[in-house]
């Protein structure tokens, strides 16, 4: 049996951040985090730089590793992308498949049990991004797939519910009608809006028809307008809704972050997403989504067109955007990379905190006096 008292780093719980503690650890078992000069006997102090906090946990995970679920709707395909996001502090993850056939979403819901089953770390359940999204705000989905829902995609979702720990599913009200969301909320699925153009009015029904999140705040929705609020405006002031964001300096700017935190207070949150691709963890160039070719060009992803497909970002980069250009504290930033989403979902199984007597899932990150910070290592 090995315990290990882990000190010389502020701790971060995933609700707050402790200084001048240890954090105990027995064989892989949490046994709380301790005054430093309070260490029961019978463990091995380890003295670590840098700052401890949960693994991150990720919603919006549609790549990694050189491999897209989209092409490798496969338990194997899941644990190299899994593998792949481990490698950056990600220790927990909604696979998303992006729209696709109707075929492959049931590949990809078969897939995710089977990973589940087979334990594959840090499979969490499963993302479905459309394919009942807008034409109008499809961004780099393909628009040939994009389609209302009927009642036979329905009931699949209801099946994939019950079948799954946890369902994200991304729609656009143009596309469903609020009795559907009502029934998909009612079954357990986290209904998230997004990729819609629709009005201020639109997206408070579908809140009140029971969906909680939104997808990629600020980026493929309507904006806040002085007349028209949009879904952005509907997000920002809904405080029970949650919002994803994906924050790389490329998809939302610094100040428009900035007064988004400011006008999103209460229960709901906003939490970060990285909407990665197949290019975290790997050194490729290109690749292909739905046939077309995406690029890959100092840290941005594009279709040939330019349209942003996706990013090229991990958390801790997403980590140091926010303290270095947005100025958000620590202990904030990261919170934002595990405790709330993890607090999104139906069973978050003890990720994205540190908690005694459960299972450890801790990582180490350099912080350096500049904001940047980087994934060190997983603890024991």
């Amino acid at each position: 049996m090995s315990r290990i008292a882990y000190t010389g780093s502020p701790i971060f719980d995933g609700r707050s951040l402790h200084r001048d503690s240890a954090l105990l650890s027995e064989s892989g078992t949490c046994r709380g985090i301790v005054d430093a000069q309070a260490i029961p006997e019978g463990y091995e102090t380890r003295e670590l730089d840098g700052v401890i906090a949960p693994g991150f946990v990720d919603l919006q995970v549609n790549g990694g590793g050189g491999v897209m679920f989209n092409d490798e709707t496969t338990p194997e395909g899941l644990r190299a992308i899994a593998e792949a996001h481990a490698s950056t502090g990600t220790l927990g993850l909604l696979p998303t498949l992006i729209t696709d056939t109707p075929e492959r979403t049931r590949a990809a819901i078969a897939a995710t049990r089977q990973a589940i089953d087979a334990g594959v770390p840090g499979i969490l359940g499963l993302h479905l991004e459309g394919p009942h999204l807008s034409q109008a705000r499809k961004g780099a989905h393909d628009p040939a797939l994009i389609r209302p829902m009927d009642a036979a995609d329905e009931e699949l979702l209801l099946a994939a519910s019950g079948d799954l720990p946890n369902l994200m599913v991304t729609l656009a009200p143009e596309s469903v009608s609020t009795a559907q969301i009502a029934r998909l909320a009612a079954a357990g699925v986290i209904v998230s809006i997004g990729h819609s153009d629709c009005s201020c009015d639109a997206a408070r029904a579908a809140f009140e028809a029971g969906a909680c999140c939104v997808t990629h705040l600020f980026n493929a929705m309507s904006q806040l307008g002085s007349r028209e609020p949009g879904l952005v405006g509907a997000a920002l002031d809904t405080p029970a809704v949650s919002a994803g964001l994906i924050a790389d300096d490329i998809h939302v700017h610094a100040a428009t972050i900035r007064a988004a935190l400011a006008a999103k207070r209460g229960p709901g949150g906003i939490f970060l997403v990285t909407d990665a691709m197949s290019t975290v963890g790997s050194q490729i160039t290109e690749f292909r989504l739905n046939g077309r070719r995406i690029l890959r060009r100092d840290g941005r992803l594009t279709l040939e067109d330019g349209t942003l497909a996706g990013a090229d970002l991990d958390m801790p980069r997403a980590i140091t955007v926010l303290r270095r250009r947005v100025g958000l504290d620590l202990d904030a930033a990261l919170a934002m990379a595990s405790a709330l989403p993890a607090g999104i979902l139906r069973h978050p199984d003890g990720y994205g905190s540190i908690e005694k007597d459960r299972p450890l899932r801790a990582i180490r990150l350099s912080a350096a006096d500049d904001g940047e910070m980087r994934f060190e290592r997983c603890l024991d």
